[in-house]
């Protein structure tokens, strides 16, 4: 390939360089809760992340419970100056593996250290808490965060799944660069509070699941099944009557996107995500041959017209809606 497709970029506060605005998510990777993970196949899949221009990598030790990290650093030995790692803490399990929240100073400094050692590196570009934990007072989660970026292991500060007055009080004893929330066509509650909020405070937005978990990938149909260990069994848009509501708004999405633009519904639904401001999409790959769609949703750009299309589409389809929150884990 001559000329990588993924060109846009943009500066998270705190980090040595500008990203791609695509970076590679690895929950899937980890193969928890995604039918059992695949190495060969993850690290070929980072490899070539890596040589279409994405240039950020975001993981978490609960993903696979360490093993998400473990495959990217050994993806990027020989090539982790060329990358930027987001990574997350604050989440605990025990031989259960059933995570919990636990942002505590103790475990911080357990996991940081845990995940240099797997990353395969001295420093992490962008250290997130998980989600929230309101067992522990939020300074003491901040300023324990912020005494590793003195120390150098980590370059910058991210939130992951906080509403606007978490981040104002983690703001308050640490500075903060950037949060991840879920955000995709069908999951868009962010764009109430959290949108406007970054915006205001120079923060980049990581919007992971922005293929909605496989179904903005325009693969699925009413056939489609999952497994009693797939993330999907347990999520509303999966199970009757709304998955059928769901699926006819990809259709639709699907035809628009042909019809207007001569992409795909996967492109258009990564270019929305990308239009709508300080946006990074976490792309989740687990085979090589799903990096190459990415060129499609670079160098063009959605009208007002398509975005009102956009909308009316998701009205007329999805009279129940419902949001991302099944996934949050419970607290200590």
């Amino acid at each position: 390939m001559t000329q990588a497709p993924v060109t846009e970029t943009i500066q998270i506060r705190g980090l040595r360089q500008p990203v791609s605005r695509i970076a590679l998510g690895t929950w899937a990777i980890g193969g928890w809760m995604w039918g059992g993970p695949d190495d060969r196949n993850a690290i070929a899949t980072i490899h070539e992340a890596l040589d279409v221009g994405i240039t950020l990598v975001d993981t978490a030790p609960v993903y696979g419970f360490g093993h998400s990290e473990e495959i990217v650093g050994q993806a990027l030995v020989g090539r982790r100056d060329k990358v930027a790692i987001a990574t997350k803490v604050g989440l605990d399990w025990k031989d259960d593996h059933k995570p919990f929240r636990n942002s505590s100073p103790a475990r911080i400094r357990k996991e940081i250290e845990d995940s240099l050692r797997r990353l395969r590196t001295d420093y992490i570009d962008l250290y997130q808490v998980h989600w929230p934990d309101s067992s522990v007072p939020m300074e003491e989660t901040a300023r324990t965060l912020e005494a590793l970026v003195r120390e150098g292991k980590v370059l910058a500060l991210g939130v992951s799944n906080f509403s606007i007055a978490q981040m104002e009080a983690f703001r308050q004893f640490a500075p903060l660069c950037a949060v991840q929330p879920p955000y995709n066509l069908f999951e868009r509650a962010m764009e109430h509070d959290i949108l406007p909020y970054a915006r205001q405070h120079d923060l980049a937005i990581l919007a992971y699941g922005p293929l909605c978990r496989g179904l903005l990938s325009g693969k699925m149909t009413a056939q489609t099944k999952f497994g009693a260990d797939d993330l999907r069994s347990a999520d509303p848009k999966f199970q009757p009557p709304r998955f059928a509501h769901y699926l006819q708004a990809v259709r639709e999405l699907q035809d628009f996107a042909r019809e207007k633009h001569g992409k795909s519904l996967l492109a258009l639904a990564i270019r929305w995500v990308l239009d709508q401001g300080p946006t990074i999409a976490l792309w989740g790959a687990r085979r090589p041959d799903q990096i190459a769609a990415v060129a499609d949703a670079m160098g063009w750009h959605l009208s007002a017209d398509d975005r009102r299309e956009i909308d009316a589409i998701l009205a007329r389809c999805i009279p129940d809606p419902v949001g991302p929150g099944f996934m949050a884990p419970p607290g200590a």
